[in-house]
């Protein structure tokens, strides 16, 4: 990368976000070393994971384009642990949804700036609409988890309806994409510490998964912050 080029990366970001990029990976490294040691497919995804979660902050279409390879290989770990749901709904749902988000945000650029998408407000039918399709796809994978035996049903099933709702606000450019990753990061959390009962190198995939969720939680934040701002640019202009 040239220097121009690092200045200008180096300029994108805002040095909180550097820091929050810089200790996600350290946490993620570290605990590869600690628990793992192994499993590289695992740290090479969390990696492109908490990168592709920073450029999503930003509202950038870029980091969508790592979260389809993110969930690939997210779907390939999960399949060792005969997570059957995760696997499903990463390689099925998330990963397909993250193509389609990706369309959806080249297609809708703020301002003519591909860099940033046009944050988007849900009308109420559209929110009724979302909850009831989580609703019935909650209880089909119920049944389709439960015929693959997958482990930890429970949480399975609900990750799956996390999942589906982050993937649907996503492609809808909401700021509220980021709160449901963020519920879907709990869901992990928890379906990975439990994996770690049985092996201990698995913890490194539920560090990874913490690191997630205050990124997430930070993605909210700034979403906010842009949607106001679009929002206040948008009432200068009509008021011009």
């Amino acid at each position: 990368m040239h220097t121009k080029e690092r200045k200008s990366l180096f300029g994108y970001f805002t040095k909180g976000e550097i820091a929050l990029w810089c200790i996600s990976t350290t946490l993620i490294v570290a605990s590869f070393f600690l628990f793992d040691r192994e499993n590289y497919l695992t740290l090479t995804a969390s990696f492109i994971g908490t990168t592709s979660l920073i450029f999503n902050a930003k509202g950038n279409p870029f980091g969508q384009f790592l979260m389809v390879i993110f969930s690939i290989l997210y779907g390939i770990i999960s399949f060792t642990f005969a997570y059957y749901g995760e696997m499903i709904t990463y390689l099925g749902m998330t990963a397909p949804m993250a193509v389609v988000a990706l369309i959806s945000w080249l297609g809708n650029p703020y301002n003519g700036n591909k860099a940033e998408v046009k944050v988007n407000r849900l009308k109420f039918k559209e929110i009724i609409f979302m909850m009831l399709s989580s609703a019935v796809i909650t209880i089909i994978f119920y049944y389709i988890l439960a015929v693959f035996h997958t482990a930890n049903l429970i949480p399975s099933t609900i990750s799956v309806t996390t999942s589906f709702l982050a993937v649907y606000l996503t492609f809808r450019r909401s700021a509220f994409y980021a709160i449901g990753y963020a519920a879907n990061d709990i869901v992990l959390i928890i379906l990975w510490l439990l994996a770690t009962i049985s092996n201990i190198s698995y913890l490194s995939v539920a560090i990874c998964f913490v690191v997630f969720l205050v990124n997430d939680i930070y993605g909210f934040i700034n979403w906010s912050r842009i949607q106001k701002r679009q929002e206040a640019n948008c009432v200068i202009a009509m008021n011009d």
